[in-house]
């Protein structure tokens, strides 16, 4: 083979790379960039303008009254798939729809508010929630979880990342034999004397696939290391969500993060209709995973004609946080399914625990999860059954110790 190799001639050389590089064409727009001072108001891209026949498009276009005057919103349509990414929200993901499979809950917060307008220490730490209706909010990244103290500071509700707009955002399609569009942001966790980290996110589609994925680098900038935190906290209404709908997963071991969801472990996996007063149940899970380390976990509806399945390496994400809220409709009826670095309690007890990583300085840690949206049967079937096949018989742990201490 290296003979082979080195016997090409300059000319042959040519012709390979050439060949390589007419296979795809990559094209970027820069719709916002802090370094450039640049800020697209409104932009729109399509299949057509490229002369690409997949079809599909792109725009991106601002949000005006209340609370959310001003938010930047990009807006994928590709093949089955509406995807729609806010970049002033620190990347979040508003929403996913597929025909009548949507990923995403009805909020008691309307609008998508500016973080501009946005108090995380308001009610002891509880700010956070005043912003909270996207299906996909990042929870972190210098911290992450319940407010408290930690080492002589308060450390509001799930952190920072999700109030933060992008400095950086792109949009990059590239043209093969088949289509891929990425929305690409880079949101700054920086402080003087406090945090140093830069996340790097990207979500990403095949065109004419019921399929994404959601890519993230966490890259420490500083020069100690630093300890960070993510809890991708997925949120899911309707229609999904609802009175028997079913949690479908390879548990390893699950347990309780209090009381409260200690008196219904048993009904961990099942859902409830919408009850005025319900008290939220949150349980914390460690997955069973496949040869690869890679684990499959699916939330259908009570048919099981509506789904869908998120796959990870429990390597990036050792730990789910199953996040059950099945108050009245008004109220907010939703559960979160949310894969991360930890559980959902306090910093100071998750590093106690030995769940808070570091990051060396100029270290780099890569996550990526892919989500499916399924709408018939034997595909929800297939889906269960692969899940069982990761299981493999494999015992599942029912842990009584609360993850939060007992006061």
């Amino acid at each position: 083979m290296k003979k082979f190799i080195l016997a090409l001639t300059g000319a042959a050389l040519c012709c390979v790379m050439a060949s390589a590089q007419s296979a795809t064409t990559t094209t970027r727009y820069v719709l916002s960039s802090a370094a450039d001072n640049k800020r697209v108001q409104a932009w729109a891209l399509d299949n057509r303008k490229l002369r690409d026949p997949a079809e599909w498009s792109i725009r991106k276009f601002s949000l005006h009254g209340g609370k959310q005057e001003g938010v930047d919103v990009v807006e994928l349509r590709s093949g089955p798939l509406k995807i729609a990414v806010v970049p002033t929200r620190g990347m979040s993901v508003r929403s996913v729809e597929m025909g009548d499979v949507a990923l995403g809950w009805k909020s008691p917060v309307v609008e998508t508010v500016n973080p501009a307008y946005m108090n995380l220490e308001s009610r002891g730490g509880l700010g956070w929630l005043d912003g909270f209706n996207e299906w996909m909010v990042r929870a972190g990244i210098e911290w992450a979880g319940h407010p408290g103290m930690d080492n002589g500071r308060m450390l509001t509700l799930h952190g920072r990342i999700g109030n933060i707009p992008a400095s950086e955002v792109e949009v990059v399609v590239e043209r093969g034999e088949k289509t891929t569009l990425r929305i690409r942001g880079r949101v700054d966790e920086k402080s003087m004397f406090g945090a140093a980290l830069e996340l790097w996110t990207e979500i990403s589609t095949v065109v004419g696939s019921n399929r994404f994925t959601i890519s993230d680098q966490i890259r420490n900038t500083g020069s100690l290391p630093q300890e960070y935190q993510i809890i991708y906290h997925g949120n899911y209404g309707a229609p999904l969500l609802e009175e028997g709908s079913r949690f479908v997963a390879p548990i390893r071991e699950l347990r309780p993060l209090d009381g409260e969801a200690g008196k219904a472990m048993d009904e961990y996996a099942t859902y409830r209709a919408p009850v005025a007063g319900f008290k939220e149940q949150v349980y914390g899970v460690q997955m069973w995973a496949d040869e690869s380390q890679r684990t499959l976990v699916m939330l259908r509806n009570r048919a099981g004609d509506k789904a869908m399945t998120m796959a990870y390496s429990v390597n990036e994400l050792p730990y789910l946080n199953l996040w059950k809220n099945t108050g009245a409709a008004a109220d907010a009826y939703v559960t979160g399914l949310e894969p991360a670095t930890g559980y959902a309690a306090n910093r100071s007890v998750e590093r106690t625990a030995g769940r808070v990583p570091t990051l060396a300085p100029g270290e780099t840690r890569r996550i990526s999860l892919d989500f499916t949206l399924l709408n018939s049967k034997v595909d929800i079937a297939k889906a269960a059954a692969a899940i069982e096949a990761i299981q493999s018989g494999r015992r599942t742990t029912m842990n009584p110790e609360t993850i939060k201490p007992v006061n």
